[in-house]
């Protein structure tokens, strides 16, 4: 359930963005009629009305995900907030620019920062990200827990990279697709590599000598 609330805006922005690719009439009439205000000129044309609309889409359920969290009480997580400020502010720029070369930067920028939070959290703060959020469940030797942390840092710069190089490089459509299926599968494989990994360090928890009868 995590798993798909987190991946809720992508899966959403793609939704719209293939309903308005097979309408595009429709949608830059939608569009301008009800977000003109947000576009300069006001009038949204059929090239970048898939994008626009699909822009606007993952902008809102960015705020409503943050919403949610906030409504029940529990502490929205910190790259929640910085996936929405970079959504609001590069999915803004793609809406009143009619440029969607903004909001196809946002998922980069947002692995970098992830990535670099990790990094720079080991070489300040020595403090490592992932034994944090993990250590109570796993057990594993410190080198262990060093490599994995570089492990993903390595995992969320390339990431980044392989991104701008499909927006780039294929229509917006390979991309859209890309930035699905490429992205939650990328992170899945890699994350199962993390478990092939894990399963060779983890340390067992001593087992209790069962109390002597009598005593």
């Amino acid at each position: 359930m995590k798993l798909l609330f987190d991946f809720l805006p992508i899966i959403l922005f793609f939704g719209a963005f293939k309903y308005a690719e097979n309408h595009k009439e429709w949608a830059a009439a939608f569009a301008s009629e009800h977000f003109g205000f947000m576009v300069s000129g006001g009038v949204v044309g059929t090239a970048e009305a898939p994008v626009l609309l699909s822009t606007v889409v993952v902008i809102v359920a960015t705020l409503a995900q943050v919403a949610w969290v906030m409504a029940r009480g529990k502490k929205v997580d910190t790259m929640l907030w910085v996936s929405l400020v970079l959504v609001v502010v590069l999915g803004g720029a793609t809406i009143w620019f009619h440029n969607e070369t903004f909001i196809k930067w946002k998922p980069s920028v947002l692995y970098w920062v992830m990535g670099a939070s990790f990094l720079l959290s080991e070489l300040l703060l020595r403090k490592n990200l992932l034994r944090l959020l993990l250590g109570e469940q796993l057990k594993l030797p410190d080198y262990a827990w060093q490599r994995l942390n570089l492990a993903w840092v390595a995992f969320f710069a390339v990431m980044g990279v392989l991104n701008l190089w499909v927006a780039y490089s294929f229509s917006t459509d390979a991309w859209v697709n890309f930035k699905l299926f490429g992205g939650i599968g990328l992170m899945l494989l890699f994350t199962l590599a993390q478990g092939v990994y894990l399963s060779r360090h983890v340390q067992e928890e001593p087992v209790a000598e069962a109390e002597a009868p009598g005593k």
